[in-house]
C-alpha cells in the first residue's frame, strides 16, 4: 500500500474572493492555516483508492480539495513532491468535476501551516506571513472549532452568490470588497500579535456575508447568537461556504469550557485539533 495523508484547512478571512471571477475582476487574498486532521488516501497493489476522513465530508474544513490533493499525489506518487504542481492539478480536477471552487483548499491542503496567498487571475502567490508565536498559542487556545452536525452542498451556495454577483448585485459585490480587506485587518492582527484586529477581522467577515448571503449564516445563529450576546464568544466565521458544517467560534478566556458544554449540549461535534505544520505527506 502506498498512503498518502492531505491536511484540512480553516479559512480565517478572504474565503470567496479566491473564486472566478473575483480573482480576475479585483484579485483575491486568503489567510488560512491547516489543521491536524485530515484526509487519508491508500493505493492498493490493485490500483483502487480507498479515502478515510477524520471529519466528515462537506465539513467546511476543505475536505474535497484536500481529497483531491492526496489523489493527485497517489497518482504521480513523486520521490519529492512538487507541492504547487499538485495543488493545481488537484484544482483542475475538482473544476473539471463540475464543482465550482477557489484554490485555497488545495493550496493549503499541499503546502501546510500558515499561508497568505494571493489570486490574480489563474495564478497564486503565496505571500511573507509569519504570525506572532503568542498569537499562535492564543488562537490555539481560544478558537473552537464544532460541527453543526447540519450537511451543506457548498456548491448550491456558490452558484447563487455568483449569479448575483455576474448580474452587477452591488450588495454581493460590496460584501466580497470587504470580505477581502478583512484579510489585510487579519494578518496585521496576526503578525503583531494585536487580538483585537483579529476580532475585528473575524466580525467584518459575518458581516460581509450576511451582505452576499444572509442563508449562510442562519443554520448556526440559534446556537451561537445567545453565545455572542453574552460575549462568551468574542466573534465567529462559518467555515467554508457555510450553511452548515462547521463554524469557528473565538472564545473569552473566561468562558472556553462553558462555550464547549454549550455547544455539546445543543449537538455539536467540538472538534479537537492542533496546528499541521507539514502540508500533503506521502508515507
Amino acid at each position: 500500500m502506498t498512503e498518502v495523508r492531505a491536511p484540512l484547512r480553516v479559512d480565517l478571512a478572504g474565503g470567496w474572493t479566491d473564486l472566478a471571477p473575483y480573482t480576475t475582476d479585483y484579485g483575491g487574498e486568503v489567510v488560512n492555516f491547516t489543521i491536524n486532521k485530515y484526509v487519508h488516501a491508500r493505493l492498493s497493489d490493485t490500483g483502487e483508492i480507498k479515502f478515510e476522513f477524520d471529519v466528515p465530508a462537506g465539513s467546511g474544513l476543505g475536505t474535497s480539495g484536500a481529497l483531491n490533493v492526496a489523489k493527485i499525489a497517489l497518482q504521480q506518487a513523486p520521490s519529492v513532491i512538487e507541492r504547487e504542481e499538485i495543488a493545481e492539478a488537484a484544482y483542475q480536477l475538482e473544476i473539471s468535476s463540475g464543482n465550482r471552487c477557489g484554490r485555497q483548499d488545495q493550496w493549503a491542503s499541499a503546502l501546510g501551516g500558515f499561508n497568505r496567498f494571493m489570486f490574480l487571475g489563474d495564478v497564486v502567490e503565496k505571500m511573507p506571513f509569519e504570525p506572532a508565536r503568542s498569537a499562535r498559542n492564543w488562537l490555539r487556545k481560544h478558537l473552537i472549532i464544532a460541527h453543526s452536525g447540519i450537511s451543506h452542498k457548498s456548491g448550491e451556495i456558490q452558484e447563487g452568490v455568483w449569479s448575483r454577483y455576474e448580474s452587477g448585485d452591488l450588495q454581493v459585490i460590496e460584501g466580497l470588497k470587504t470580505i477581502r480587506l478583512a484579510t489585510r485587518t487579519m494578518i496585521d492582527g496576526l503578525q503583531r500579535d494585536q487580538r483585537h484586529l483579529v476580532v475585528e477581522a473575524l466580525n467584518e467577515v459575518c458581516r460581509a456575508v450576511d451582505m452576499i448571503d444572509p442563508s449562510i449564516h442562519e443554520p448556526f445563529k440559534s446556537v451561537i447568537d445567545p453565545l455572542m450576546s453574552r460575549n462568551a464568544v468574542m466573534a465567529w466565521k462559518a467555515l467554508g461556504a457555510g450553511a452548515g458544517g462547521c463554524a469557528a467560534l473565538l472564545c473569552h478566556p473566561m468562558q472556553i469550557e462553558s462555550v464547549r458544554l454549550n455547544l455539546s449540549d445543543s449537538g455539536w461535534e467540538i472538534i479537537d485539533w492542533d496546528y499541521d505544520e507539514l502540508g500533503i505527506i506521502l508515507k
